[in-house]
């Protein structure tokens, strides 16, 4: 049991620590993280700021251009009436502003596309919901903070723009009612993410 605890932990550290043998560049690394979001703006002037985890894992392929693939779960509030929950699943390009991977900051601009999940259910009755299935397109900028040569933590903030129907919630006579309406509008989230990634291995 003993050694177990001791195990338990000293592997932080141990990971902290090990070097990552680096084969010809920094094309193909491979990590995995885990983060955490904030949805600052959801579209609609009722619905309150919203708050997620997600994970990803990033896939180099050359020096200066990495990838991201993430996933999202985040929730928000309507009002005092209803709630609003947002999966995605998708991808990002991310292209570095800097030339050397071992500097402390490396800044970068990413853009990709994602598929999203949305549901709007009402806090009194859980049956009573709506749901939507779109596209998205996302836009932003980051940083690495790099604590060693394999673990950073890395700062996000992106635009991310849903390409279908728009939906909404209204009170009408004391009744709550969901909408969804064909492209009415453009609809969308400005993202803040937070996330710690551990470099795996060099896999070309």
């Amino acid at each position: 049991m003993k050694k177990f605890l001791a195990l338990l932990l000293f592997t932080p550290t141990f990971l902290f620590s090990q070097e990552l043998k680096i084969k010809n560049s920094q094309g193909g690394l491979f990590s995995l993280g885990t983060k955490t979001t904030l949805s600052a703006f959801n579209g609609h002037e009722d619905e309150s700021p919203g708050f997620g985890i997600g994970g990803q894992f990033r896939l180099q392929f050359a020096d200066r251009v990495n990838s991201d693939w993430f996933f999202d779960y985040i929730t928000s509030d309507i009002g005092k009436v209803a709630s609003r929950t947002d999966y995605h699943i998708g991808w990002s390009v991310l292209h570095y502003l800097t030339q050397d991977p071992s500097t402390r900051l490396r800044p970068y601009l990413l853009a990709g596309h994602c598929f999203d999940y949305t549901i709007l259910q009402d806090n009194a009755n859980f049956t009573h919901r709506k749901e939507r299935f779109s596209s998205a397109v996302q836009a932003g900028g980051g940083v690495h903070f790099n604590l060693s040569p394999r673990l950073d933590l890395s700062f996000v903030t992106q635009y991310m723009l849903h390409l279908g129907n728009e939906l909404h919630a209204e009170v009408h006579d004391g009744h709550l009612e969901f909408h969804e309406e064909d492209g009415t509008s453009f609809e969308g989230h400005l993202l803040f993410h937070l996330s710690i990634n551990y470099k795996i291995a060099d896999l070309w």
